[in-house]
C-alpha cells in the first residue's frame, strides 16, 4: 500500500501554495490528523491532512477493505480578520476523524455537526459538505484505490441546518445563491428561509 498523505500534501501545496501554519491532533484510537492553514489575500483556507490515509468504510462491514473505498480531505475557506477562525482547527480535526471514530462516510450533501460553535462567536455549529473538484482537484491514485476528493465545507447556522434536513442540500445551496450569501463571512447571519 502506498502512503497517500505525501501525495495529498503535495496536491494541497500545488493548489493553495505553502501553508503558513499547521497543527496536529490525535484522538484516542485514531490516526493523527493535521490541519494546514493557507492565507491568500483576505481569505484563509484550512485543509485537513490525514483523513484520506485510509478509505472510509461502511460501519456494518466486518472487515474494511484497506485499499478500495472513498477517500477525502476537508477544506474550509473564510474571510480573515473578522473572527478568531484559527480556533476551527480542533473542530475540523474532529470532523476529519469522524470516519474512523463513528464509521461515517463523508460525501457531498452531508451535514456534519460539532455541537459547539466552529470558532468563538461563530453562528455555526455545523457544515454542509459540497462537491469536490473546484478549488483543489481530486487526486487520482493507482487502481484499485479510489481518488482522494477535497471536499469544501460550507458553514451552516442551526436554522439553515434544520431547513436543509427538510428540503435538502441542493435547495439550501440554491437559497444561498439566490440571496447572494457570502459563505466565507465568518459572522454572517442565516439566509432568509421563509
Amino acid at each position: 500500500m502506498v502512503d497517500v498523505l505525501p501525495l495529498v500534501e503535495a496536491r494541497l501545496h500545488s493548489a493553495l501554495g505553502e501553508p503558513d501554519a499547521r497543527a496536529a491532533v490525535t484522538f484516542l484510537g485514531t490516526d493523527r490528523v493535521e490541519v494546514l492553514r493557507f492565507t491568500e489575500g483576505d481569505v484563509v483556507r484550512y485543509a485537513t491532512l490525514g483523513m484520506s490515509a485510509r478509505p472510509m468504510a461502511d460501519p456494518t462491514v466486518v472487515v474494511a477493505d484497506p485499499v478500495k473505498g472513498p477517500r477525502a480531505e476537508l477544506v474550509l475557506s473564510v474571510r480573515a480578520g473578522n473572527a478568531d477562525t484559527d480556533k476551527v482547527l480542533r473542530p475540523l480535526a474532529v470532523l476529519a476523524a469522524s470516519p474512523q471514530v463513528e464509521g461515517l462516510i463523508v460525501s457531498p450533501g452531508a451535514s456534519l455537526d460539532v455541537g459547539d460553535p466552529l470558532w468563538p462567536g461563530a453562528p455555526f455549529t455545523s457544515v454542509l459538505v459540497a462537491e469536490s473538484g473546484g478549488l483543489v482537484e481530486d487526486l487520482e491514485l493507482d487502481a484499485p484505490a479510489d481518488p482522494v476528493r477535497f471536499l469544501p465545507l460550507l458553514p451552516m447556522t442551526p436554522n439553515e441546518a434544520a431547513w436543509k434536513r427538510v428540503h435538502g442540500a441542493a435547495a439550501l445551496q440554491e437559497r444561498w445563491l439566490n440571496s447572494g450569501t457570502d459563505l466565507r463571512d465568518p459572522l454572517r447571519k442565516s439566509v432568509a428561509l421563509d
